[in-house]
């Protein structure tokens, strides 16, 4: 059993957990409170869990590190973007308890971000940072949280929807310096990530089969993939391997180099092509076209050529239908052809009616 007693003017509670005696205060003068937190302790143990002054110590900096640390063993390739989140979360949270930070703190911090002009996605990536701290703590042995605090997540609306119709694609293309266009091209047709285009080595390649391959672990989802070269893309690499520069494994490369930014080039393209639009917060002119755009043009060609929605997820690397959905982006001249096609459907289908009612017409005459 726990006992009760006083250091100076405070109350302190004393109780045992597994042989080991524990003392706590009850920062408070009034005996009934410090009754009501032994009460508590002893009554925690008996349901085997641990005593609260356990959690009451953990740390939002504890949860931090041991988020990164997560990040870290397990190689995941968002280490930087997790960084990135702890940084901003420690600007309200740092130094503060665990227990202390609740729903309410939360939607302060939320309501800072938007303050400060952050779009829903960049706040729910941060979010989703915060959350996943309070899991890992609630799975470690000992726990470190005792529950996790309901976050609420903020709706996206601001998915881009942007993507190259094939003269734009031409004329950027064309206008980009000659390192780039081979890298733009094969983004068009295959709509690889960036990073995963810009890594590719010639090891991953076989000109005499027309197969490009990624092994598994170096894609964003950590999926294999392997795809077959169209005649154009296929020239393309014959071109570049009789290009290839000695001690470069880089497929494309800038004179033996990797590329790494192109944001000066591609930025001077989209101007002198007129692809470009205002940013609302600088009111500055910028590049109104991105790279990523690439990705959701691949997936909308294949799906209008006809390729089976599976053939396609496979080719660009979509490990899941919902984002895959996603980038097989709709535009006006779909919804065109979908009135037409129906036009065209009701009219067959009016001439049959008026067929079948002649027919029949004629037979009762």
């Amino acid at each position: 059993m726990g006992c009760i007693y006083r250091r100076g003017k405070i109350y302190w509670v004393k109780y045992y957990r597994n042989g080991k005696s524990y003392a706590e205060s009850s920062h408070s003068e009034k005996q009934e409170i410090a009754k009501r937190l032994l009460k508590k302790r002893e009554g925690e143990i008996s349901m085997g869990e641990l005593p609260g002054i356990y959690l009451d110590r953990v740390s939002f900096d504890e949860l931090c590190r041991d988020l990164i640390t997560d990040y870290r063993i397990n190689k995941r390739k968002s280490l930087d973007r997790a960084e990135l989140a702890v940084k901003h979360l420690s600007e309200m949270f740092g130094g503060m308890r665990a227990v202390d930070i609740n729903t309410a703190s939360i939607k302060e911090y939320i309501e800072s971000r938007m303050q400060v002009g952050l779009a829903n996605a960049t706040i729910n990536r941060e979010l989703s940072a915060l959350k996943r701290m309070f899991h890992l703590g609630v799975r470690c042995t000992p726990p470190k949280v005792g529950n996790v605090p309901y976050i609420p997540m903020l709706r996206e609306s601001n998915t881009r929807k942007g993507f190259f119709e094939h003269q734009d694609f031409l004329a950027l293309r064309d206008t980009l310096p000659e390192y780039l266009r081979p890298v733009v091209t094969f983004a068009y047709y295959t709509g690889w990530r960036r990073r995963e285009i810009l890594n590719l080595t010639w090891d991953k390649v076989d000109l005499k089969a027309g197969i490009v391959r990624l092994d598994p672990g170096e894609t964003k989802n950590d999926d294999g993939r392997t795809i077959y070269l169209n005649k154009e893309l296929a020239q393309e690499m014959r071109i570049l391997h009789g290009k290839r520069r000695l001690g470069c494994p880089y497929v494309f490369h800038n004179e033996g180099h990797q590329i790494r930014d192109y944001r000066d080039a591609w930025r001077s393209a989209c101007g002198k092509l007129g692809f470009q639009v205002k940013d609302e917060k600088s009111g500055r002119m910028i590049a109104g076209r991105l790279f990523h755009d690439f990705r959701r043009t691949a997936v909308r060609n294949m799906i209008r050529a006809g390729v089976h929605e599976r053939v396609a997820m496979a080719i660009s690397g979509h490990k899941t239908r919902s984002v895959f959905d996603r980038y097989n982006i709709i535009n006006q001249d779909d919804l065109k052809e979908a009135t037409q096609k129906q036009e065209k459907y009701l009219q067959l289908q009016n001439g049959y009616t008026q067929g079948t009612l002649l027919n029949k017409k004629a037979s009762i005459g």
